[in-house]
Formats: C-alpha cells, structure tokens, sequence
C-alpha cells in the first residue's frame, strides 16, 4: 500500500508549518498586549494638562516594589452640592470639573454624569459612595512609588507642604506624574 496522506500537500499557509515562527508570532501579540497600557500612559502623560492637587499622604511598604505614598486625594470627598441636581449613584462614572490655580491646587467646582458637562478641565472616577451631603470617588490613582527610604521623609512633612500634579486629559483620564514638597519637585512618576 502507498502512503497517500504524505503525498497531499498541507492546508496550513507555510510560514506557520515552522515552530519557531509560530512561537515569534505568540511573542510580538504578548508584547503588543503588554504595550496597550503603556501606549495609554504615554498618551495621558503627553496630552495631558498638568494640575496640582492635595492630598493626605500615608507611608505603608511594599516589600517588592520599595516605598510608597498612598494617594488620599482631598477631592476624593465632594459636597452633593457640587453635582448641581444630576442623580448620581454608586457605581456610576462621574467628571469632577476642576478650576486650577497658579501653584496652587486644583479645587472642584462641578460634578456631571456628562463630560461637557463638567467644564474645559475634568477628572473622570467613580462613585465609591454616597451619603446625605458627600460623593465618595475613586479615580484610580492610589499610590506613588519612591526609591527606597523616601516615603518615610513623605511621611514626616506636614500634609501642607506636600501636593501632587497629576495629567489629565480632555476625555477625562488622570495619572500621577510629580510629587511636589514646598512647591518643588520631590520625585517624578513620569515614565516618558
């Protein structure tokens, strides 16, 4: 009997016939998923506008990445009466429109379901909670991380003196870029 199944050429396109070029494409997707978030940052880092805001910092470690500050944004609690009748619940996304000052920090003045809504310059989050007169945010941004032994010196300060500026971009989007004491820069997030 002959071997028929050998003799019929193979479906399969020929560039996938050979392992190592099977193996090179799972590569370049893995890499392409892993560069998805950094292209993110980058365009938040480059787009962005750069606003300062307080913030209550609390020094805690993590034992594989050294110190950090965590985030307790002041603009995490805001009045009710900055939504001006919008219903808002848990769970919903929300835009805080900021009104920057020149050094100083960026305080809320509205708060909308819809991003026009909100003002030129807007933080997206979430509504962590509600009660009778506040709406409790998350906007993603939880910690700092410093070279090991500098968020004991973070600690130290009196919250005054210390402030975060932060990118945001149009549609709302925020990350941390430098960690400013006494108006000066302390240590720098940015990646780019």
């Amino acid at each position: 009997m002959s071997d028929v199944a050998g003799t019929l050429p193979s479906t399969r396109p020929s560039f996938l016939r050979l392992p190592y070029l099977r193996w090179g494409l799972v590569a370049i997707i893995q890499l392409f998923l892993i560069a998805i978030p950094l292209a993110d940052r980058f365009d938040v880092q480059r787009n962005g506008q750069v606003v300062p805001l307080e913030l209550v910092p609390v020094d805690p470690r993590d034992l594989l990445r050294g110190d950090y500050v965590i985030i307790n944004l002041a603009i995490n609690s805001l009045s009710k009466d900055l939504s001006e009748g919008d219903k808002i619940a848990v769970g919903d996304k929300i835009f805080v429109g900021l009104q920057a000052g020149a050094g100083k920090a960026a305080q809320p003045v509205v708060v909308s379901v819809e991003r026009d809504n909100a003002g030129d310059l807007a933080m997206s989050g979430t509504v962590r909670s509600l009660t009778e007169n506040e709406i409790r945010v998350d906007y993603g941004i939880d910690a700092f991380f410093l070279p090991e032994g500098e968020g004991r010196i973070i600690e130290r300060l009196d919250t005054s003196r210390v402030l975060l500026e932060i990118a945001v971009t149009e549609d709302g989007r925020s990350l941390p870029l430098t960690l400013l004491v006494d108006g000066k820069a302390f240590q720098s997030d940015a990646a780019f």
